[in-house]
């Protein structure tokens, strides 16, 4: 007879365990099954351990340049296996917080293994079938290796398997041109590596605006970061000091040689060994498991949340999937997807800071905008700290007068943007932030300046 639960959830990632709190302590029976790591790719591979290396990378730019400030602090050295210990502490620290945290909670059940579906709602793990009314999927992602020429044929690394290295690589070549891979690329620079990007495209970060993805390729370049777009037919092959990386760019060695290389070319749910077709769960082509817009999959009592339903691969968004699970069906509430205003960063240095529209999108819509740029050199904070690269953009509708989106590339970007997010999620017009009187000095002084300076522009109408 299989195992009964009130409800099982499936990976104990950003959204299950706090799920599965609200649940138990609703009174009802819950089994979380956890194939590998609790804590999922934000504890383990993701935000904490990578966030942990630039900031220390960070730190080595930042005594590098300390000359500037007036500071000495002589020869500048790396000691990468006390910053891989860094990292490792902060997983194993996080790691033990949850592990913990679902040691405590009356009426939980932590099964370690694989689960599969066999029937409707009803799941093998470790030769046993457990079931529920109710199945949360929270089984996230993972690195997406493409099927290259001769990808099989050398040693790579992922965003997984970089993050413990104790050694500095001598060149680091970076296939992926956009989020994670600019992050390691700027990060082992500042360790001390030669770094090599390759991007298929014809620029970095594609998603952004064409001068955002400028900035942070001009910035990247002038710490000495080689950049190779329109990097049209990848290829590796082993090569006596490494790997070689095939890329015929439209100008430049068809070939860059490195010791060590890294694949981030983005990522793929975790949804091809779970049995999905045996309870009737659709998929996209990509394999994102498909959900309405209150996170319920074409299952009947089966939903999905965090990376695995292609609404978001981030952990906010993962975190903001169990909110709208749990007022639902909790709360009485209705809370749906298609309300979230998405903000996320970049956390190069400087950081951007992202929410809403881009101006390209916005411009696309053909509805009047209102536009303003200001370049972080007139950011008195960013003067201070003499880190001025970058600039702040906002986007805003010109009949409604509210914000459509904005961009802040420069320093506490990832911060100063919450302000414009929470406007937005406020529904307040530009009016509203543009009389705010904020903190001076900061970053997020010149946003009311910034919304002051809106100006009409053409549009694709």
């Amino acid at each position: 007879m299989p195992r009964s639960f009130d409800a099982i959830i499936v990976g104990a990632g950003q959204a299950g365990p706090a799920l599965a709190n609200r649940l138990t302590g609703a009174g009802k029976t819950v089994a979380i099954v956890e194939r590998h790591l609790v804590g999922g790719t934000c504890v383990n591979t993701g935000c904490k351990p990578t966030k942990t290396l630039v900031a220390s990378a960070y730190a080595a730019h930042l005594a590098r340049r300390g000359a500037e400030y007036g500071v000495g602090v002589g020869a500048v050295s790396i000691d990468m296996p006390t910053v891989a210990a860094r990292a490792r502490k902060v997983i194993l620290d996080s790691r033990k917080g949850n592990e913990d945290w679902l040691a405590g909670m009356p009426g939980l059940t932590l099964i370690r293994g694989h689960a599969r579906f066999v029937a409707p709602r009803r799941l093998e793990v470790n030769g046993e079938t457990i079931e529920a009314p109710q199945v949360f999927l929270n089984v996230g992602g993972r690195a997406n290796v493409p099927d290259f020429p001769g990808v099989d044929e050398v040693d790579y690394l992922t965003n997984s398997t970089i993050i413990p290295l104790e050694s500095v690589p001598e060149h680091l070549v970076v296939v992926g041109g956009s989020y994670i891979g600019l992050e390691f690329a700027q990060m082992y620079r500042r360790f001390g590596a030669r770094v090599t990007v390759v991007e298929q495209g014809p620029r970095l970060v594609q998603r952004e605006d064409e001068d955002v993805s400028a900035e942070i390729r001009a910035f990247l370049e002038g710490e000495g970061i080689e950049v190779r777009t329109d990097a049209c037919c990848i290829r590796l092959a082993r090569h006596s000091n490494g790997v070689s990386v095939g890329v015929d760019c439209t100008d430049g060695s068809p070939e860059v040689v490195g010791t060590h290389v890294l694949l981030a070319v983005g990522r793929r749910p975790n949804t091809d060994d779970l049995g999905l077709d045996k309870a009737g769960i659709a998929v996209d082509e990509r394999g994102y498991i498909k959900v309405d817009d209150r996170l319920a999959t074409s299952a009947e009592g089966v939903w999905a949340m965090g990376d695995c339903n292609g609404k978001g691969a981030f952990t906010h968004t993962a975190w903001n999937d169990y909110e709208i699970v749990a007022a639902n069906l909790l709360d009485g509430g209705d809370r749906r997807v298609s309300d979230r205003i998405l903000g996320y960063a970049l956390y190069v240095d400087p950081p951007l800071g992202r929410v809403g529209m881009t101006e390209t999108q916005a411009r696309a819509s053909g509805r009047p905008l209102l536009v303003s740029k200001r370049p972080m050199t007139r950011v008195g904070r960013a003067v201070e700290k003499a880190e001025t690269h970058g600039f702040m953009k906002v986007v805003a509708d010109a009949e409604t007068k509210q914000i459509l989106g904005a961009a802040i590339l420069g320093t506490g970007g990832d911060e100063a943007i919450h302000g414009i997010l929470d406007m937005m999620n406020a529904k307040a017009s530009i009016g509203t932030l543009q009389w705010a009187v904020p903190i001076h000095p900061t970053v997020s002084e010149l946003i009311p300046t910034l919304i002051g300076d809106l100006q009409p522009v053409e549009t694709n109408r």
